[in-house]
């Protein structure tokens, strides 16, 4: 879509009669149009500018975004609910559309709905129905006015959670009463990767060649080291808008690639709003015509790969004397290691390697301020002797229903034995 910035009120598009053109302006034609300023006394207030897009197929004026942009409340008190849930692989995002009569303020108040599984990976063809249960409910940044998105997760018909339904465990051990009571929070780091379309290499690399070394982009600025600002800037106010808890967003180390962060947030939600994050973003590059990727290892050699870092605290941890507390939770991570790794990513062997701060997939450690363990705690933490901590372990294209839940059971409601916790506090040096 080419884009004409025209001014407004005190500006117009003036085309002349000896124009070499007749009709609909091509691409090619826009550079004679030559625009004139009313004769006016006021014309120091010209300050704004309209954007006109042109198709650029058919060179016809775009009227789609007057139809986008509607606002129907005064004519209905039917909303827009835009379902999205899970698809087939477990990380792709599916959405569909329907009217309901009047706003809601509640998941319960909405209908729950089906899709055919099939299409998606996720039911046979011969019994393709499964079933979409409305749990969390976000503003619309797209349709706006009271049109809402509306994130499910999926049943049989027989009221049986499908296997790529994995809020219905994360609920059942967010609802244990242990885990209640310590109010566990979540701050997730979302890193993800740009691309550009076709060609699927990142945003702003030379096609087929490389940017200039790692160093100069994280956080950085202009127009040879920041690569797709926009489209953070603009998933940074849709998130707002939702109501999504965002509490960041930066440039990452490698080109083309970014961060933002979502928390502290109290167990289930973290996972909502991780997932309806997500949503936005896929139609944010969507509408601008780049290709978001979650891979934990986008481009191999040395360049850093894309991570979820899932800061975590607890009660105790937060309270007195909560960095015994945090000791301890990092001796039962260090035990079911292994159970942690299967669950934290697809590919995520490739991002794990002990390099480009990253601990190695297959050696658990902990330390502070160090950024290549698998467990880092916070200087303010160990000078506080409470807080948080960070398990750097999930990639990027993690479920965060199965980590945040993970996190809980395993800190809370998973016991070692004894031998075990012994072993394992020496080995390393934890004195629980």
């Amino acid at each position: 879509m080419a884009q004409i910035l025209a001014p407004t009120m005190q500006w117009q598009t003036k085309i002349t009669k000896s124009s070499a053109f007749a009709g609909p302006l091509s691409g090619k034609s826009w550079s004679s149009v030559v625009l004139k300023q009313r004769k006016s006394a006021n014309t120091r207030s010209c300050r704004k500018f309209r954007v006109f897009a042109i198709k650029a197929e058919n060179d016809v004026v775009n009227r789609l975004e007057g139809l986008l942009n509607l606002d129907v409340t005064p004519y209905t008190d039917k909303i827009i609910a835009e379902y999205i849930w899970i698809g087939g692989s477990g990380i792709d995002l599916r959405s569909k559309s329907r009217t309901i009569s009047k706003p809601v303020q509640h998941p319960s108040e909405l209908p729950k709905w089906n899709y055919d599984g099939s299409s998606t990976g996720q039911a046979p063809g011969e019994d393709s129905e499964v079933i979409l249960y409305p749990q969390a409910i976000f503003k619309d940044p797209f349709r706006g006015g009271n049109n809402i998105l509306v994130l499910c997760d999926a049943y049989t018909p027989a009221g049986e959670p499908i296997p790529t339904n994995k809020r219905a465990r994360a609920a059942e051990i967010f609802s244990h009463p242990k885990v209640i009571s310590e109010i566990p929070w979540y701050g997730i780091e979302q890193e993800y990767t740009l691309l550009q379309t076709n060609v699927r290499w990142p945003l702003g690399w030379p096609v087929g060649g490389y940017p200039g070394p790692q160093g100069p982009y994280y956080c950085g600025v202009g127009a040879d080291k920041s690569f797709g600002r926009d489209i953070s800037d603009a998933h940074y106010k849709a998130c707002l808008y939702a109501g999504i808890n965002i509490s960041g967003t930066n440039g990452e180390v490698m080109p083309g690639q970014w961060e933002y962060q979502v928390g502290p947030s109290v167990g289930i939600e973290a996972g909502d709003h991780i997932w309806c994050s997500r949503y936005l973003l896929e139609r944010i590059t969507e509408q601008a015509g780049v290709v978001l990727t979650l891979d934990p290892k986008p481009i191999e050699g040395d360049w850093n790969g894309a991570g979820c870092h899932t800061n975590y605290s607890t009660k105790s941890m937060r309270d007195e004397g909560g960095f015994e507390v945090i000791k301890k939770a990092i001796l039962n991570l260090s035990l079911r290691h292994q159970d942690h790794i299967s669950a934290y990513g697809e590919g995520n062997e490739r991002r794990l390697t002990g390099k480009h701060e990253t601990a190695n997939i297959n050696t658990f450690s902990w330390g502070v301020a160090n950024r290549g363990c698998s467990i880092r705690v916070g200087r303010d933490t160990e000078k506080q002797g409470k807080g948080y901590l960070e398990d750097r372990r999930p990639a990027s294209n993690m479920d965060p229903y199965i980590v945040t839940s993970l996190l809980a059971e395993t800190t809370l409601l998973w016991e070692p034995t004894l031998e075990a916790e012994a072993l394992a506090a020496q080995k390393l040096s934890l004195k629980v």
